[in-house]
């Protein structure tokens, strides 16, 4: 069951998937919000930061992508947990998704309960980030778990949640190569189901964030393997 305070904002113009959602999560003991669009959920966000976001990708007006784009720019929800509802199965759409800062996403239909396995773990990730305050340093770059910042040279380094417990993941166990099976139970857990090639999108992204610095070389491919971070050429 979720905690009683646990509040899930669901975005969705369909009002019947909103309805279904809704009823599976208060069973679970979720608190729910809706918005039918962008700018509804926006204004609610403003009002109060949910604890999840659960978001359509096709919606009149602002799509879900593009406003997960704008709320990773706001400092209030950078690290809002997002999953992604979407009809679209070919992997550039999910990609996109991913790219663009969504933590996981789920395809139409969907069982509530695959849902609400999915939002457990994102929040579970989420909880397991703020108990972990430790300060972490390679080259330079340092990641400090109790503010939640990365940064080098005194510059903060920008990049999403997910991204931030991945680089998290291979900075504490730095120079060991790990399989994207072994990456996603570590990063994600292994009591949900997400596909290995969601590794390598938020992979992508995380060297990215860290190319400005040059720490993207830390992060290197071990063919037909997996994984690693090392300070080594």
């Amino acid at each position: 069951m979720a905690n009683s305070e646990t509040t899930v904002l669901i975005v969705d113009d369909e009002h019947a998937i909103r309805d279904m959602v809704v009823m599976a999560l208060e069973k679970e003991g979720f608190i729910c919000i809706e918005a039918s669009d962008a700018h509804k959920a926006d204004a609610l966000i403003k009002q109060a930061v949910p604890d999840i976001l659960l978001l359509d990708w096709m919606m009149p007006g602002l799509s879900g992508v593009d406003f997960t784009r704008k709320l990773r720019r706001n400092e209030s929800t950078q690290s809002m947990p997002i999953i992604m509802l979407t009809a679209k199965t070919e992997e550039e759409d999910l990609i996109k998704g991913l790219e663009n800062g969504a933590d996981d996403y789920i395809t139409k239909p969907f069982s509530p309960r695959a849902l609400i396995a999915r939002i457990h773990a994102l929040l579970r990730r989420s909880s397991d980030d703020e108990i972990n305050h430790e300060k972490l340093e390679m080259n330079g770059l340092i990641l400090d778990s109790s503010s939640h910042r990365i940064q080098f040279n005194n510059t903060e380094i920008e990049m999403g949640p997910t991204e931030f417990r991945l680089l998290q993941f291979f900075m504490s166990h730095p120079e060991k190569v790990y399989s994207r099976t072994q990456v996603l139970d570590q990063v994600w857990g292994d009591h949900v189901y997400v596909e290995e090639r969601t590794v390598d999108v938020h992979i992508r992204r995380l060297r990215k964030a860290l190319t400005p610095s040059g720490h993207d070389k830390l992060i290197q491919t071990v063919r037909g393997t997996g994984y690693r971070l090392s300070s080594k050429h």
